[in-house]
């Protein structure tokens, strides 16, 4: 197997395990947010506008991690700084 072939093959493999634990982490992060929001809400009903906004802010902050892990795999795959590398020992 040459640089190129495995670069190419380490760089999707990585992409593929970033998008698989930067989806489930934020998943179950989400989920345990959302369930205690509404246990709180029906715990605390006249705080529901201080509760849901705290909790929307929340669930961006989460999904922001999973954004990245998205980005991280797209750099990886579509803008990876070795091929550059590799392709310019391969010719010469």
């Amino acid at each position: 197997m040459d640089m190129i072939s495995l670069i190419g093959f380490g760089s999707v493999v990585t992409a593929g395990l970033t998008i698989a634990i930067g989806a489930i982490g934020p998943a179950l992060g989400e989920g345990r947010a959302v369930a205690q929001g509404l246990a709180s809400l029906a715990q605390q009903p006249d705080e529901s506008n201080n509760i849901t906004r705290t909790l929307f802010v929340g669930l961006a902050m989460i999904e922001s991690t999973g954004i990245y892990a998205f980005v991280v795999s797209m750099i990886l795959l579509f803008a990876n700084p070795f091929w550059d590398y590799a392709i310019s020992h391969a010719g010469g």
